[in-house]
């Protein structure tokens, strides 16, 4: 069983008094274990979408056929959450973006041909049904971001995350968004076996104002500002039995994603995509310039990871890390690791377009930062 899953599933039944006993008794990974997630995850690109302004507010309901929607682009279709190499999810899943003042407006389509749903509870471990999941990190810094499930019901679950689970968490499931607006549309009829359905349309706005919580920038955002983002649908396979649903036992859920991560494991913000806000009536989205440099840290971070696995300590050095002759890209004009007080910290200096030198930092607990 996948790390993430067996902490996600444990303190999905204990929240919130036992997570730190969660983590305490989650299975350890093999001694290999975070270089062979980075050795997956290596060449995923994360994906970019232009984020156009609203004309006007959007009716959340759950209805795509609004103008404001038709209006934009759709995301490209979701792939597998391993690689966008791998077969081809069976059903069609996209997803489009608007914001304006008040909120960031999500809406996706789920093509479906059996729409079910069981959880009516507000913050129940909805990924247990058929659900939509959106993941936001508003600074990049791949902590303190934020996590919205719905299923077909419109029974949401919110949730905040000060850093990723392979460093400790903890999530936060008491956190909620006031004022959050979601719509789902089921196109065919729920929980019904005996006919075919085409699928579900959900929307959800987030308010700016709960964003802006752990933003560490403007909210709204500035024209051209860039946001960690990535949607995840997650699908079991299930049998129609005595006239109800049943999940196929021993098959675990599918992940189709908008931005793949490489390893079955959402909680990867390094390679969720990025999504552009304009003001403008078209833009072409702009690669990041620091993505280079952030991909070089993160191998040391992987590294290191294994190195204090088999070492009891973090290295002291690249060279005793075995990444001395490590190959930086173009726009890396030197990279550092150094000692600090219970941890490391490398810094990748890089050649920033028209503008003053600047680093990429990373620490220990996979926080990254611009300075």
């Amino acid at each position: 069983m996948q790390f993430k899953t067996a902490i996600r599933r444990f303190t999905a039944t204990l929240w919130p008094a036992a997570f730190a006993a969660a983590l305490l008794c989650a299975p350890s990974r093999s001694v290999a274990g975070f270089a062979d997630d980075w050795v997956k995850m290596r060449s995923i690109m994360p994906k970019g979408y232009v984020c156009y302004r609203a004309a006007r507010p959007v009716l959340v309901d759950g209805h795509l056929d609004d103008a404001v929607w038709k209006a934009v682009p759709w995301t490209e279709e979701f792939v597998d959450i391993e690689d966008d190499a791998k077969q081809r999810p069976p059903f069609r899943t996209r997803a489009k973006m608007l914001w304006d003042d008040n909120f960031f407006y999500v809406a996706a389509e789920l093509e479906e041909p059996h729409v079910w749903g069981t959880l009516t509870n507000h913050d129940a471990v909805i990924f247990h049904d058929n659900d939509f999941e959106v993941f936001i990190d508003p600074d990049g810094d791949s902590h303190e971001y934020y996590e919205f499930e719905i299923n077909a019901l419109d029974t949401g679950w919110d949730l905040f995350l000060r850093q990723p689970y392979k460093d400790g968490g903890p999530a936060m499931n008491e956190w909620e968004i006031p004022g959050l607006a979601t719509g789902v549309h089921v196109r065919g009829t729920l929980n019904n076996p005996i006919d075919r359905d085409e699928g579900w349309t959900v929307e959800m706005a987030f308010p700016w104002k709960v964003l802006a919580g752990y933003a560490h920038r403007p909210t709204p955002p500035r024209d051209g500002d860039q946001w960690r983002v990535n949607f995840s649908r997650v699908e079991w396979l299930a049998d129609i039995v005595e006239g109800k649903y049943r999940k196929v036992a021993g098959r675990r859920e599918d992940n189709w994603v908008w931005s793949p991560q490489g390893i079955i494991d959402m909680h990867r913000p390094e390679k969720w995509g990025y999504v552009q806000f304009t003001t403008a009536k078209v833009a072409a989205f702009r690669p990041d310039p620091t993505l280079p440099a952030r991909h070089v840290v993160q191998e040391i971070y992987y590294a290191q990871r294994d190195y204090k696995d088999t070492h009891q300590r973090w290295a002291q050095s690249l060279g005793e890390l075995g990444l001395g002759q490590l190959k930086l890209p173009k726009t890396v004009k030197s990279l550092d690791l150094n000692p600090v007080p219970n941890g490391f910290q490398v810094s990748a200096e890089i050649i920033w377009p028209g503008g003053p030198q600047r680093r990429v930092q990373m620490r220990e607990n996979s926080r990254v930062w611009i300075e």
